[in-house]
């Protein structure tokens, strides 16, 4: 690799477009870019996240599957991002204000050891499990 970090494309099921524009759009802050009846893109902290149609997922379930890590039961699948400390830190501020309900609530985990990382986990509206995470120092993101 060349050291530049390439923005990721993922695409998620939801049940209700119009709850995905205001999770990601108004919590998140997320731009919102090409749309049609059974899609959105967004902008999620410089990746592409795309959001579709399922109608399936109506009265959606938890994801069924936690694995136990440094005490906390985080739901698998999940996606998210990691932030600066300081942009992490606002954030969690900014939707603990809002009373916004985690899964996880934010927190440090490994503290003291290789890898130590502030970290809260909360669901879309259609069950989609989100991490946001932050490295105090970068250079552990990888540390074994």
């Amino acid at each position: 690799m060349t050291g530049r970090i390439a923005p990721f494309h993922l695409a998620v099921p939801v049940h209700d477009l119009s709850a995905a524009r205001r999770f990601y759009g108004e919590m998140f802050g997320c731009a919102e870019g090409r749309s049609a009846p059974d899609w959105v893109d967004f902008d999620f902290f410089g990746h592409q996240l795309v959001v579709h149609l399922d109608a399936s997922r109506v009265g959606f379930t938890l994801p069924p599957h936690h694995n136990q890590v440094d005490g906390h039961a985080v739901p698998v699948p999940h996606f998210g991002v990691v932030l600066e400390w300081s942009d992490w830190q606002s954030l969690a501020a900014r939707l603990e204000r809002r009373g916004v309900e985690f899964v996880i609530a934010p927190g440090i985990r490994f503290a003291g050891k290789v890898g130590e990382q502030a970290t809260f986990f909360l669901y879309d509206p259609s069950g989609n499990a989100l991490e946001f995470k932050s490295f105090r120092d970068p250079s552990q993101l990888f540390a074994k």
